[in-house]
């Protein structure tokens, strides 16, 4: 990654993430870490040069490969959901699954948030962008998978949390077995008209499903390229 230019957002991005994080305050997020983990995490570094002016801005943002960084109150709002289910001193122990790594944004972020992070992506080049981005920060608790989401990643599970970043029909069978009894699982779901489901695992055979805010994703789809 290159250095950054002087005066660039690089030199400004204190400042602007400390704005984002107050925007996602008075917008409802109120869990210390999540708030935290969203003004450590230098998102102008997972946009293109082009964008990066842009970066702190409450947008999505396109990465190429017809796929978006999601808008910070989205990425902020999944990982307060499914995080809440977790008391404080059980956070250290815990492991979750990304669907969907993207530019690998949302992956560091959880990585301030979640003991281990699984995240799997489908995409080659988007694999192996997450890669490159988030090489200098040096995240020891992260793991990149290339491979199929709607599979999961079955030799990492069970998972105490499970975030989606793509919308599909209906939440993966493979998916939800993969949540640990109390789990709980984020996704968008619907093809024109999109919203999100939290789902929590009650025991080993029942499920529980909330519909949440109307949400617009790029959708959820099978096998690599």
């Amino acid at each position: 990654m290159l250095p950054p230019r002087p005066g660039g957002p690089g030199l400004a991005s204190g400042g602007a993430r400390a704005r984002m994080v107050d925007a996602l305050r008075r917008a409802g997020v109120r869990d210390a870490r999540v708030l935290e983990a969203m003004g450590q995490v230098p998102r102008h570094a997972f946009v293109d040069a082009a964008l990066a002016s842009r970066a702190y801005e409450d947008v999505a943002l396109p990465i190429g490969h017809g796929q978006t960084i999601s808008r910070p109150s989205t990425v902020a709002r999944m990982i307060e959901l499914v995080v809440q289910s977790l008391p404080d001193t059980a956070r250290a122990a815990s492991r979750v699954l990304e669907v969907g790594t993207g530019c690998g944004y949302q992956a560091a972020v959880l990585a301030r948030v979640f003991g281990q992070v699984v995240s799997v992506e489908r995409v080659r080049g988007l694999h192996e962008q997450a890669r490159s981005n988030l090489r200098a920060m040096r995240i020891a608790n992260l793991r990149l998978v290339f491979g199929d989401g709607h599979l999961g990643v079955a030799q990492a599970a069970p998972f105490d949390a499970i975030v989606m970043a793509a919308a599909g029909e209906t939440v993966p069978d493979a998916l939800l077995g993969q949540m640990a009894v109390g789990a709980r699982l984020i996704a968008p779901v619907g093809t024109t008209r999109q919203a999100l489901h939290l789902v929590e695992r009650l025991d080993r055979e029942r499920w529980q499903v909330a519909v949440l805010d109307a949400v617009r994703f790029v959708p959820l789809r099978t096998g690599t390229s």
